[in-house]
C-alpha cells in the first residue's frame, strides 16, 4: 500500500470513504491478465500502461493509467458465484482508463450481487487518434472471448456474460452490442473462435453515441433485432447529451429488443458509483439489480 493511500486510509473515517480507498488501493495492486499471447493486433510493444498523477481536488483518490498497448483484464471474482460475469469498460475519452471509480468499485459492487467482474485495461494513447474507438473495441471483443473460453475455470455460465461501458467505456460497449458476430480484427488464435457477442448490456453515461450534425445515432451503430438486451443511465444535465442513451434505447424499442432506459435530472457525468451532491444519481444502482437478477432467470436471445 502507498505512503499515499495508507495516509488517506487513516483519514478515511473522517469522510466515511473508507471503503472506497480501498477500492483505490485494490487498482494499485490488480494483477493484470493479458489478452494476447503476443501483441495486440497493429502493435509494435507491450507496454502496459502509465499511472498519471493523482489530482489533489479527488478525495478518494481515482486512479487514470494511458499509453497502454498491452490490454489487460484484471479478474474479480464473486465469492459466491451465481454464474454470471459483466466485463467493465472504464472511462477515459479514449485517452486514459479510470481503473478504480468506473473499474474496481464497479466489479465489488457486481460481486455482492454474485456476478463475477473483469475489468478491461483496452490500449488507449495520450493524444488524439482517428478513430479512437476501434482498438478499445477490438480489446472488448478479445476479452469476451477470453472470457468465456475460460467460463469453467471461473464458475460461470458461457450464456451469461454482459458488458458494462462507462463514458467512453459505454461507447466502446454500445459498439460491441451492434457488432454482432462481426469480429473487428484477425482471428489471432483459438480464443478468437469463441464468440465475443455479450448476452447483455450496461451503458452508464455513453459518451457521444449521437450525432448532433444528423441528431441521429452515429451511422456505424447498427442497431438490429439481435441485439442484447440493454440497461441505459444518464442525467439531463450531463455536457456529454443524456440523447446518447436516449436514442439508443428509442432504436431499440422500435426493434422491441428488451432494454430499460433511467434519466435523472442532475449528477453531470464520470460518477460511477459515488455520490454527487445535490443528485439522486447515485441510486441507479437499486434499479440494474433487478435487471441484472432478470437477466440471470431469462434465457438470452
Amino acid at each position: 500500500m502507498s505512503d499515499r493511500i495508507r495516509r488517506l486510509w487513516l483519514l478515511g473515517p473522517l469522510f466515511g470513504l473508507l471503503p472506497a480507498l480501498c477500492h483505490a488501493a485494490d487498482a494499485a495492486d490488480d494483477r493484470l491478465l493479458p489478452l494476447w499471447t503476443s501483441n495486440a493486433p497493429g502493435e509494435t510493444t507491450a507496454e502496459p500502461g502509465t499511472v498519471l498523477p493523482f489530482r489533489e481536488n479527488e478525495i478518494p483518490p481515482v486512479t487514470r493509467v494511458t499509453n497502454i498497448t498491452r490490454p489487460a483484464l484484471t479478474a474479480f471474482p464473486a465469492a459466491q458465484p451465481n454464474g454470471m460475469a459483466v466485463l467493465i469498460l472504464p472511462g477515459g475519452a479514449f485517452r486514459r482508463v479510470v481503473t478504480d471509480k468506473e473499474g474496481s468499485e464497479i466489479a465489488h459492487w457486481l460481486n455482492q450481487q454474485g456476478i463475477s467482474a473483469f475489468v478491461l485495461r483496452y490500449r488507449v494513447e495520450d493524444r488524439e487518434m482517428p478513430e479512437p474507438w476501434k482498438k478499445p473495441l477490438q480489446d472488448a471483443q478479445r476479452a469476451i472471448s477470453l472470457i468465456r473460453s475460460r467460463a469453467a475455470e471461473w464458475n460461470l455460465q458461457p450464456d451469461r456474460i454482459g458488458v458494462a461501458g462507462f463514458s467512453a467505456g459505454g461507447q466502446a460497449a454500445a459498439r460491441l452490442l451492434c457488432a454482432g458476430s462481426e469480429r473487428s480484427y484477425p482471428t489471432a488464435d483459438s480464443i478468437d473462435n469463441v464468440s465475443a457477442r455479450p448476452d447483455f448490456g450496461m451503458l452508464l453515461y455513453p459518451w457521444n453515441l449521437w450525432d448532433q450534425k444528423t441528431d441521429a445515432l452515429l451511422p456505424e451503430l447498427q442497431i438490429d433485432r439481435q441485439c442484447p438486451p440493454v440497461f441505459l443511465v444518464h442525467t439531463h444535465d450531463d455536457r456529454a447529451s443524456s440523447l446518447s442513451s436516449v436514442m439508443f434505447y428509442a432504436r431499440l424499442r422500435q426493434l422491441e429488443v428488451p432494454a430499460e432506459l433511467h434519466v435523472y435530472e442532475n449528477g453531470g457525468h464520470g460518477y460511477g458509483l459515488r455520490p454527487v451532491p445535490g443528485s439522486r444519481i447515485n441510486n441507479w444502482t437499486a434499479a440494474a439489480e433487478p435487471w441484472l437478477a432478470a437477466r440471470l432467470a431469462t434465457t438470452p436471445r
